[in-house]
C-alpha cells in the first residue's frame, strides 16, 4: 500500500472584515483621467447629451460636440439669437436640435453645422429638446409658456400640444419602449404628468403631484416607473399602480439632474451642494458619492456603446461655474498600461526604480519562456519535450517541525518577528494545527520566562480580535495554569499576566454594553411595532 504524499500545512484563510472600501466605491473609483474643460463664455453648463460616437455639451450661445473615443472638441455650433437649451443629438449622429432663450427650435445638421429647420411657435424659453428614441423624426420640446409640444421633422407645425401645467415646464422625456408614443413631464407647478398623443386630447392621461418644482423626470428602463427630481428628493413613480414607490431624501439641496448608469441598474443624481450620487435600485441605497467643486447642474454617464451590454465610459458632469468635467473609465489594456505607469513613478519617486526594472525584466523573461512551451498542432497525443515537471511545494522548516512532532520548536519559529515565516496567520495556522493533535499544552511546557514572553505578547495583541479569541483563551488558560505560580519572581511575566487581565477585562466590559444596548434597541423595536 503506497503512503500518502507529504505536503506541506495549508495556509489559514480568515473571514474578511467588514471594509470601508465596496465593490462599488472600487468601480466608481475607476473613472479618473479627469479631464476639465472650461466653458469659453464662462456660462453654466446646463445639459449634455449623447450616441454612440459624440456627446453634445450645451453652455451659454454654444453647443459643443465631443469625441466619446478622445474627448476632444470636435464641432461647435453658435447659431443662436440667445442663450441655448438641450442640445439633443440624435441617435445615428447626423442631426441635432437645440432651443434658446427666446422660444426658436432649431435642427442642425452636425457636418456642415447648417440649419435644416426652425420652429418658432413656443413664445417664452425653450428649456427641452428631446428626438424620440424610436422615431427618427419626432421630437419633443418643454417650454416656460407652460406647452409641451410633438414635433415632426417635415412638418411645420406641432403635431401635438399638451396643455395642463400652470407654471414653467423646465423638463421632458419619451417614455421607453412599447410607451414610446408617450410623454412624460415636469414643472415648476410641483406635478409630473404623462402624455399620450393616441388619445388625441391635450390633457395628461397622469398626474403626479409633488411639494417641490420639478426640475428632471427620467423614465427608467422597465417602462412602468419615472423617477422626478424635486427640491432635494427623488420621488420614483410607478405608472401602473399610479402612485409613488420610494422617495430618496439623501442631497441637502435641489436636485438638478438625474442619468442611469450600469445598464439602468444605477440612477445617478446630482445636485446644487455639488455631490453627485449613485443609487442602487433595489432598495434605493447610496452606494458612491462624489464631491465637486461647484454646484452640478447637469450629469450623464456616457456608455462606451449602443448595445445593452456596453459598459460605462465617461462620467460628464457640468457645473454651474461652466466647467466640464469628464472622467473616463479605462478598461482592458488601457488599465494594464495605465497601472503599470503608476508602479513606475511610485517606484521612481521611492528611489526603488532599479528594483522595479529588475522585477519587469524577470517577468518578461518568465512570459517569454512559458510562451516557448505552447503546444502547436491539434494532434490530442502531442508530447511538449521540455514540459516542467509538476513540483511539489516547498515545507517550510516550522511546517516540518510539527510534522514530526517538535511543537515547541515549530511555535518558537513562527513567533520569532525576526524569522521570515513570522506572521499573525502562521501562528494561528499552527495553534489549530496543534489543537487539533491536543498537543497546545505540549508546545508551552518547559519554557523559561525568556520563551513564555513571546506567546504571552501574541495572545495579548490578538485576544480582542474575534477571529482569534477561542484560540487565544485556549492558550492564555494554558499560561495561567502553568506559569501563574512564578508571576511573583518575574517582572516580565507579571507585566505580562497583568496586561493579558486588562484586555480581558476591558472586552468583557465591551460586551456587557453591547448586550445592554442590544436589549434596549429590541425594546424599542418591539414598542414600535
Amino acid at each position: 500500500m503506497a503512503a500518502a504524499q507529504v505536503g506541506p500545512l495549508p495556509k489559514l484563510k480568515l473571514p474578511s472584515g467588514p471594509s470601508p472600501v465596496t465593490a462599488e466605491r472600487r468601480y466608481w473609483r475607476t473613472f479618473k483621467n479627469q479631464l476639465l474643460i472650461p466653458s469659453p463664455t464662462s456660462y453654466p453648463v446646463t445639459n449634455i447629451s449623447y450616441n454612440s460616437d459624440s456627446f453634445v455639451v450645451t453652455t451659454g450661445t454654444r453647443v459643443q460636440i465631443y469625441s466619446n473615443r478622445t474627448r476632444k472638441l470636435l464641432k461647435t455650433i453658435t447659431r443662436f439669437g440667445d442663450v441655448a437649451r438641450s442640445g439633443d443629438i440624435r441617435k445615428d449622429g447626423k442631426v441635432l436640435v437645440a432651443g434658446d432663450d427666446t422660444g426658436k427650435m432649431q435642427v442642425f445638421d452636425v457636418n456642415s453645422r447648417a440649419i435644416v429647420k426652425t420652429w418658432t411657435e413656443h413664445k417664452q424659453p425653450v428649456w427641452t429638446t428631446k428626438f424620440s428614441p424610436t422615431e427618427l423624426t419626432t421630437l419633443v420640446s418643454a417650454s416656460d409658456d407652460r406647452t409641451v409640444r410633438l414635433w415632426d421633422l417635415p412638418s411645420n407645425e406641432a403635431t401635438a400640444t399638451f396643455v395642463g401645467h400652470s407654471d414653467y415646464v423646465r423638463c421632458a422625456n419619451f417614455m421607453p419602449g412599447t410607451m414610446s408614443s408617450m410623454v412624460v413631464s415636469g414643472s415648476y407647478d410641483s406635478t409630473v404628468k404623462l402624455w399620450d398623443p393616441r388619445t388625441g386630447s391635450s390633457s395628461a392621461v397622469m398626474t403626479f403631484k409633488h411639494a417641490a418644482p420639478v426640475e428632471d423626470v427620467l423614465p427608467l428602463p422597465s417602462g412602468t416607473s419615472v423617477v422626478a427630481a424635486a427640491g432635494n428628493s427623488v420621488c420614483v413613480l410607478d405608472l401602473v399602480a399610479a402612485r409613488p414607490l420610494h422617495m430618496i431624501s439623501n442631497h441637502q439641496k435641489t436636485v438638478t439632474s438625474l442619468s442611469l448608469a450600469s445598464n439602468g441598474r444605477r440612477l445617478v443624481t446630482g445636485g446644487l451642494e455639488g455631490h453627485v450620487k449613485v443609487f442602487e435600485m433595489t432598495g434605493w441605497n447610496v452606494v458612491n458619492s462624489v464631491k465637486y467643486q461647484s454646484p452640478v447642474l447637469s450629469l450623464q454617464v456616457i456608455p462606451s456603446g449602443d448595445g445593452g451590454d456596453a459598459s460605462d465610459r465617461h462620467l460628464a458632469v457640468g457645473m454651474q461655474s461652466g466647467v466640464l468635467s469628464v472622467k473616463t473609465r479605462l478598461t482592458g489594456a488601457e488599465a494594464s498600461r495605465d497601472r503599470e505607469r503608476d508602479r513606475e513613478m511610485s517606484a521612481l519617486v521611492a528611489g526603488t526604480i532599479a528594483s522595479h526594472d529588475a522585477k519587469k525584466s524577470k517577468r518578461k523573461r518568465r512570459i517569454e519562456a512559458a510562451n516557448k512551451l505552447d503546444m502547436v498542432g491539434e494532434g490530442a497525443d502531442v508530447v511538449i519535450a521540455n514540459e516542467p515537471r509538476a513540483t511539489r511545494k516547498k515545507e517550510r522548516p516550522w511546517q516540518k517541525d510539527l510534522r514530526h512532532a517538535r511543537y515547541a520548536r515549530a511555535l518558537d519559529q513562527v513567533l520569532d518577528r525576526k524569522s521570515p515565516d513570522h506572521t499573525s496567520l502562521n501562528v494561528l495556522t499552527l495553534l489549530l494545527a496543534l489543537r487539533h493533535r491536543s498537543a497546545v499544552r505540549d508546545a508551552l511546557e518547559n519554557r523559561d520566562e525568556q520563551r513564555v514572553e513571546p506567546v504571552l505578547k501574541w495572545v495579548c495583541g490578538h485576544i480582542c480580535d474575534p477571529r482569534y479569541v477561542s484560540v487565544c483563551v485556549e492558550v492564555g488558560l494554558h499560561l495561567i495554569d502553568m506559569y501563574a505560580e512564578y508571576v511573583g519572581g518575574s517582572a516580565e511575566l507579571h507585566e505580562g499576566f497583568r496586561t493579558l487581565h486588562r484586555r480581558v477585562r476591558s472586552e468583557v466590559q465591551r460586551a456587557q454594553v453591547a448586550c445592554q444596548t442590544g436589549g434596549m434597541l429590541e425594546s424599542l423595536m418591539m414598542g414600535a411595532m
